[in-house]
């Protein structure tokens, strides 16, 4: 099943002001696409990030947009790169605004093993200064209806001697690796960090605790089994986590069949456990936030989004806020460095 639809006249019945309009944010994680009939492009994502709050620079995060669409498939991705690239120097010739994908997650097939070597070079080049990893998403479960997520890969991807071998890759070349999962298959990415310590990675979207089809009515198993995965992730100095992608619809909440879209005082409620439990374990220093933006754009405006990140943690100190809204993303993604 695909995302919900954005509705934009749905989304304006709620239009809040900017809480904390001077605090920096580096949103860590949105996509841009050319999609006929569903385009979220450069001018739309600086709309959405115009509403107020202090957008400084992005992360893009793969969406299998703008593949080359022939020549060696593993060199199709390449596509998708170089049409970021482009938004990214668009952005960068503006005199004001963020700075659009100053980071970029591109996708190279690491199942490959080391043939995907020449791909993740070609890649650096073709991000012009901005790349600065690979997202092979893994989220699988055998249930249809548990699935949140429109890919489709194998399952035990991550255990795989031939991704291994691919993965394995990333590290000499400086890059990093965003992992997207369900909270049934965190177990496979303790063992994918612990097998290789050097190479950085930073879990998607809190985890992914599953809250849909099987686990519907299930929040408090799902929300157990959760946590303590979280727990023990967070023993991989080399793991961090992004928080956010909560307006999915995977986790349950239905926010977008909602009558009137959800205000930030709402989503806090829904989203602190997911974001307290997850800073709990990790710490301060190894998380980041994300709007999965236009992803979560179905259940939530961004502006609102950002507040409800603001509530939950209005009472925590200014270092800590300063690294979860823009600080552990620039360290992580590196951002600023065009070489």
């Amino acid at each position: 099943m695909r995302h919900p639809t954005i509705r934009p006249d749905w989304l304006a019945r709620n239009a809040e002001p900017a809480l904390e309009p001077d605090l920096p944010i580096v949103d860590a994680h949105h996509h841009l696409w050319d999609r006929p009939g569903d385009p979220y492009m450069l001018d739309e994502f600086l709309a959405d990030a115009s509403g107020g709050h202090a957008v400084q620079a992005s992360v893009f995060i793969e969406c299998n947009t703008s593949y080359h669409p022939d020549g060696d498939p593993l060199f199709r991705p390449l596509g998708e790169t170089e049409f970021v690239a482009a938004a990214a120097a668009r952005a960068a010739s503006r005199p004001h605004g963020p700075r659009v994908a100053d980071g970029i997650v591109g996708f190279a097939d690491l199942s490959a093993g080391a043939a995907v070597r020449p791909v993740l070079e070609a890649q650096i080049e073709a991000g012009r200064g901005h790349f600065r990893g690979i997202r092979q998403i893994a989220a699988w479960h055998p249930d249809p209806a548990a699935r949140g997520s429109v890919a489709t890969p194998p399952p035990m991807m991550m255990l795989d001697p031939g991704f291994r071998e691919g993965f394995a890759q990333l590290a000499p070349l400086g890059l990093s690796f965003d992992a997207w999962a369900y909270h049934t298959q965190l177990a496979e990415l303790r063992d994918l960090a612990d097998a290789f310590p050097e190479t950085r990675i930073v879990l998607n979207h809190v985890g992914g605790a599953i809250g849909i089809g099987p686990y519907a009515s299930r929040r408090r198993h799902v929300s157990a089994a959760w946590s303590a995965a979280i727990r023990e992730l967070s023993h991989c100095p080399n793991l961090h986590v992004k928080l956010g992608g909560l307006g999915m619809r995977l986790f349950g909440f239905g926010l977008h069949e909602g009558e009137v879209p959800p205000d930030s005082v709402q989503l806090a409620e829904l989203w602190r456990p997911y974001i307290e439990t997850c800073v709990e374990a990790f710490g301060p220093q190894r998380c980041m936030f994300e709007s999965n933006f236009p992803v979560d754009k179905a259940s939530c405006g961004y502006t609102v989004l950002w507040n409800a990140f603001k509530r939950i943690t209005a009472g925590w100190s200014e270092h800590e806020r300063a690294a979860l809204f823009h600080g552990n993303a620039t360290r992580f993604y590196r951002l600023g460095e065009t070489a």
